[in-house]
């Protein structure tokens, strides 16, 4: 169906990319990819040591060199990290396959991210829920240029998040090959 081409997740952290990344890659017998293990591991240290003692600039060069090894590959799912689509040239990379915006209401992420506040950098602030909402705003317009999105609530179990997103890659698929039959006949 997809002839081996990525499905590049987005959205918020806490959003659950990397949950239901595993579980896409599986229905779809593909390979997942995080692209923030990969950077940990291209840095020697982990992301809240590359902010804390880099900045967020060489972590956001560092994401842009992930994605752009990673997109060269075929047949994965890639969870990537909730600021690449901050960079125009990310952007270049992110499609060349189908970018899918998984989007969480910012309470829900909030609830998420309490017990892991100290290993996001973004939310080492006073107000986190503030933050969270002040991020959620600045990136709002960028995740929508994703090719599909999907809503996600709190009560929804990640099977059944995936087999909709599963539904909706499909759908978005099969249309676009049936439109080329009829123009070629």
């Amino acid at each position: 169906m997809l002839n081996g081409t990525n499905i590049f997740l987005v959205g918020m952290m806490g959003a659950g990319k990397s949950t239901i990344g595993k579980l896409l890659a599986q229905k779809l017998s593909y390979n997942f990819v995080d692209t923030d293990p990969l950077i940990e591991q291209c840095a020697g240290k982990s992301i809240t040591d590359i902010f804390t003692h880099d900045g967020e600039d060489l972590f956001r060069d560092l994401e842009q060199q992930v994605l752009s090894q990673v997109s060269s590959y075929t047949r994965l799912v890639v969870a990537t990290g909730g600021g690449i689509v901050l960079r125009s040239l990310n952007w270049s990379h992110l499609h060349d396959g189908i970018v899918v915006w998984i989007d969480v209401p910012v309470d829900v992420l909030h609830e998420r991210l309490k017990a892991e506040s100290e290993n996001r950098p973004l939310l080492q602030t006073e107000n986190p829920l503030q933050k969270l909402t002040d991020i959620y705003e600045q990136r709002r317009d960028r995740y929508a240029q994703a090719d599909i999105s999907i809503m996600v609530d709190a009560s929804e179990a990640i099977e059944s998040v995936s087999d909709r997103l599963l539904s909706m890659i499909q759908s978005r698929i099969v249309p676009d090959r049936l439109k080329q039959d009829t123009i070629a006949t």
